[in-house]
């Protein structure tokens, strides 16, 4: 018996990975331009005082955990593993869940496209590259990059969906 046969049919699942898709070529295509168009180091002020495109790149986790590591390849490697791993849970989470379009697997879609995004950096460059400043009411938050927008905006749906009353099933 093939394990796959109890699973309901993915039909929907080319358009999920459809969203995957689109967030890793809009992740990519920002990533090229910034490092194109913006010195290293260098901003372009977009709102004053609120929003910036910038061009950094983080050899670590989120807001630079482990950047200033004694061992950044053990990091790097480690950072890679971690997301293909996790990226490979989430697809196969929407190979189960992929027969319908919902909150869920429109979060898990973005998720996916946001992983592979900055794991793509880190295998190719060594570092994910971030442009995107923001400061609120003075206080600077942490450059970041469409890839880890999309990976918030996923959890956040996962979370909202999350507090919804659940429909309860007729067997």
């Amino acid at each position: 018996m093939n394990w796959l046969e109890n699973w309901p049919r993915p039909r929907h699942l080319p358009w999920l990975l459809l969203v995957s898709a689109a967030v890793f070529a809009a992740d990519r295509l920002t990533k090229i331009w910034v490092s194109q168009h913006v010195r290293f180091g260098g901003a372009i002020p977009i709102v004053n005082h609120f929003l910036r495109i910038t061009h950094w790149t983080n050899e670590g986790a989120a807001f630079s955990m482990f950047a200033d590591t004694a061992s950044p390849h053990i990091v790097r490697w480690g950072l890679i593993v971690f997301t293909l791993i996790a990226a490979l849970g989430v697809f196969i989470a929407l190979l189960r869940l992929g027969n319908r379009i919902t909150l869920t697997t429109i979060a898990l879609a973005l998720i996916l496209g946001g992983a592979l995004g900055n794991v793509h950096d880190r295998i190719a460059y060594g570092a994910v590259v971030d442009f995107i400043e923001v400061h609120i009411f003075g206080y600077h938050w942490p450059d970041f990059n469409l890839a880890d927008s999309s990976i918030v905006i996923g959890a956040c749906l996962l979370f909202l969906d999350s507090l919804r009353p659940q429909r309860k099933t007729v067997s």
